[in-house]
């Protein structure tokens, strides 16, 4: 990406080992993610352009001496931030904040959405999947290295369980996740604050009982009309505008909880809304490989489908066609086939 708007695919370096830590995965799925639109919309213009991807499946070709964990051969899911997995904050399952971790597209390793990605870390990262890279639960397979660990990482921190009622503010991959994540760990009420037909449709498939289409204080009022009056004991913040922060601590019932994992693009918190209703705020980027050993099982026994967030398939060429389709509503999520 060289700029807003101006995504183009381009020949690389071929990626190789720098490390003996590392691992080299040939890209068999990638994706194009919500959080890429951000700067797909703002970034400034820059002359050496940044190498885009973080989410990705696929294939070790090669490893460092120090590799254990995977073999040449492995058909690998990776996680959206690298990590050691050995540190202390990874002891304790926040990979996200790794002291020896980091991110796709930096520091030279590779972008997801291109044909091969040097992995730092291999060991500590990667997790191998017991399927081909050709099996038909790649795409929800595919959304464990962010989406679906992002949707549960927000349903987790604002402590969703049996019988919680539980509000979803976003309607695109990851709020759609945050409906599987909630139906799955018991909530009995999910109210999806969303606009777009088939996303809405999509929701209720995943298990929203309720839909509340209006924005600002006309989607406040009928959440609480939904709620009995009181709001949600449990809200999913997927958007990260203004807005949808303000809209969530409003929905949420005294004592409740948000759990805040859209990427925020404006500081506009109001702390005195969760103050004078006890309401607890917590979330992040999600650490998606301490989620991975949990959700995987449910993924390969078809208890979720979180694939189906997937609604267009691309090309490595046609990724910039992608990015626009995102930005304009016309896709919920792209997959990308190197």
């Amino acid at each position: 990406m060289y700029g807003a708007g101006d995504v183009r695919v381009e020949n690389v370096p071929d990626a190789r080992l720098f490390e003996p830590t590392d691992a080299l995965v040939r890209v068999t799925r990638a994706a194009i993610c919500g959080s890429d639109l951000w700067p797909y919309k703002t970034m400034p213009r820059e002359e050496q352009g940044q190498r885009m991807g973080h989410e990705f499946v696929g294939v070790v070709e090669d490893v460092g001496d120090d590799v254990r964990a995977v073999r040449v051969g492995d058909l690998v899911v990776a996680p959206f931030l690298w990590s050691d997995g050995t540190c202390v904050f990874c002891r304790e399952g926040l990979h996200t904040s790794c002291l020896h971790g980091g991110r796709y597209g930096f520091d030279d390793v590779d972008g997801g959405q291109g044909e091969a990605v040097r992995v730092p870390q291999a060991d500590g990262t990667l997790v191998a999947l017991p399927v081909g890279e050709d099996d038909a639960l790649m795409p929800s397979l595919v959304t464990l290295t962010d989406v679906m660990a992002t949707g549960h990482h927000a349903a987790v921190t604002a402590h969703v369980g049996p019988g919680k009622t539980v509000a979803v503010v976003g309607d695109g991959a990851v709020g759609l996740c945050g409906v599987i994540a909630a139906k799955r760990l018991g909530a009995e009420q999910i109210v999806m604050l969303g606009r777009h037909q088939n996303r809405i449709s999509l929701a209720r498939d995943f298990g929203a009982t309720e839909i509340v289409s209006e924005r600002g204080d006309e989607a406040v009022e009928r959440v609480r009309e939904l709620t009995g009056g009181f709001g949600a004991h449990s809200v999913l913040e997927c958007v990260g505008l203004g807005q949808a922060v303000d809209t969530a601590l409003a929905i949420a019932r005294p004592g409740g909880a948000v759990g805040r994992v859209g990427v925020p693009q404006e500081d506009t918190i109001d702390g005195s809304v969760a103050f004078w209703k006890n309401v607890s705020v917590a979330g992040g980027p999600a650490p998606a490989r301490a989620y991975i050993d949990e959700l995987l099982p449910d993924v390969l026994d078809g208890k979720i489908e979180p694939g189906r967030v997937f609604d267009r398939t691309a090309s490595l060429d046609e990724v910039p066609d992608g990015y626009r389709a995102m930005n304009e509503r016309e896709a919920i999520k792209v997959l990308v086939e190197p």
